[in-house]
């Protein structure tokens, strides 16, 4: 036999209302509604907030540029400061070449006066010389024993078995006249035999100067030997010493 049991039928569920909060909860839980002038308050707080936010953000942002403006100002000044040195530097050595190049100037200048003086000097003094030269051959006497030692020392100079002699054909009586003292005097000098000596007869050498020809050539007086060939020439005229003189005491640049 079968034995079924029977369960009673169950019907819908049944609605519950939720319990009511306590009223300390609820107080809580629930705020009152804003009105207007609320929102308004909270909007200018929220206002005020940005707006603070803002200018403390902007002046961060200032001091900052400030900074970097100052730092780059510092710059750009050390920049300009050094560069105005550097070119007053330049300006100032070239103010010194400058005073040294008008100094260097200014000195030659003054030496070249000092010299251009002396010059004049010893010119003035050579002229007054070479006047006095052309009195020499006036006096016969001393001139004469003065043609003989001229021809010796040409002679010692050269040391030649035959020369050539050349003089003033106003001297060629007396250069004739001393030729064999001349010979002897330097044969004892020299302990040799004397040299032949041959008077050149077709060339003389200038006459003195005259006023009609004042600046051609001329010769104050004295000789010239050669050797035969031509090769040794030893120019003893009194113009060619003075020249000598005068050649040493010229000033030194």
């Amino acid at each position: 036999s079968v034995h079924v049991t029977c369960l009673p039928l169950l019907g819908p569920p049944r609605y519950r209302p939720p319990s009511p909060l306590p009223p300390s909860i609820e107080s809580c839980c629930i705020q009152p509604k804003m009105n207007d002038a609320d929102v308004s308050k909270q909007i200018q707080q929220m206002v005020r907030f940005i707006h603070q936010e803002a200018e403390e953000k902007a002046n961060e942002i200032s001091v900052a540029a400030e900074e970097e403006f100052n730092i780059e100002k510092l710059q750009l000044f050390e920049a300009e400061k050094k560069k105005i040195r550097q070119e007053y530097e330049r300006k100032e050595k070239q103010v010194e070449i400058r005073k040294k190049i008008e100094y260097s100037m200014q000195l030659n200048a003054s030496r070249i006066k000092v010299l251009q003086a002396q010059d004049d000097f010893v010119n003035s003094m050579k002229e007054a010389a070479a006047k006095e030269l052309l009195l020499v051959s006036n006096n016969h006497q001393s001139y004469e024993k003065l043609l003989k030692d001229l021809i010796v020392q040409s002679l010692l100079r050269l040391k030649e078995p035959a020369v050539l002699l050349r003089c003033r054909k106003d001297d060629h009586h007396l250069v004739e006249s001393v030729l064999n003292p001349a010979k002897e005097e330097y044969a004892k000098k020299a302990n040799a035999r004397a040299p032949d000596i041959v008077i050149d007869n077709k060339i003389f050498l200038p006459p003195p100067p005259a006023h009609a020809n004042a600046h051609g050539p001329y010769c104050s007086g004295g000789v010239v030997l050669a050797s035969i060939d031509g090769k040794i020439v030893c120019e003893n005229t009194l113009d060619a010493r003075l020249d000598v003189v005068f050649r040493k005491k010229l000033p030194e640049v």
